[in-house]
């Protein structure tokens, strides 16, 4: 059973080619988190998440969500499939360890490099077509390779893209990212917003509805910027540091 959460499409890729490759059900984090209550895991003996990395660390819908995990029998196999734009920082220790936590232990973990989603800051911005294509092409060889290893229960931390200063970043930067920039106050539409409702329906934490024709944000972001990627006008943005860069999603 493989359990993903993705905002633009990056890992949602990776979790369906590796599922199909393995043969393995898909669970998408956000819709089993919306119960609330308890996600109760029969008996498995292969559990993968996969999930985009966010400031150098695990999402915490993810981390969230596996707090409440139940499982009838613990996983013989447990894996991590992770995406970046360049860097994942030390997330292999701190998943870990968070899981350790959880009474579950990380046998492997895989890092994809993947185009990047994340411009919300200044000198934040998109990889150029020819980037996007050469990462997602990368992959596409990379993942054979990896569904091999899962299959043979190999462990250890492959494929590391833990970048330069990885502490500084994990366990510095982090915090104070999540404490400081994540929000969904600066997002605003601009006139060429039409209303289409496209922002609502792609959100992966159902956090927009509509009111008078146009999107409302209420409070439970975590900065995936699916809206604005996937807006058909480009008509959203967060404050004025997306403006005029671009977007990208992944399209199959």
């Amino acid at each position: 059973m493989i359990f993903w959460y993705s905002g633009c499409g990056n890992s949602g890729f990776v979790a369906e080619e590796l599922a199909k490759g393995l043969n393995q059900d898909l669970v998408f984090i956000p819709d089993a988190a919306r119960n609330g209550n308890e996600y109760i895991v029969p008996n498995e003996e292969v559990v993968g998440f996969v999930f985009p990395i966010y400031a150098w660390a695990a999402p915490k819908i993810v981390t969230e969500f596996i707090a409440k995990m139940r499982f009838e029998h613990k996983p013989k196999y447990l894996f991590a499939a992770v995406t970046c734009g360049d860097e994942t920082g030390y997330t292999y220790r701190t998943f870990g360890k968070f899981l350790i936590k959880q009474g579950l232990k990380l046998d492997a973990f895989f890092s994809f490099k993947m185009p990047e989603t994340y411009i919300n800051l200044p000198g934040f911005k998109l990889d150029t077509l020819q980037s996007e294509k050469s990462k997602i092409d990368a992959v596409k060889e990379q993942l054979p390779k990896v569904i091999t290893s899962i299959a043979k229960r190999e462990q250890g931390n492959f494929d590391e893209l833990k970048g330069g200063a990885p502490f500084l970043k994990s366990y510095i930067l982090k915090p104070l990212f999540y404490g400081l920039l994540i929000s969904d106050k600066p997002f605003n539409v601009n006139d060429s917003c039409n209303g289409c409702g496209k922002c609502a329906r792609e959100c992966p934490l159902h956090n927009i509805n509509m009111v008078d024709g146009k999107p409302r944000w209420n409070g439970n972001c975590t900065n995936c910027m699916s809206c604005y990627h996937r807006c058909p006008n480009n008509a959203i943005n967060f404050g004025k540091q997306t403006c005029g860069k671009g977007q990208y999603y992944f399209k199959k």
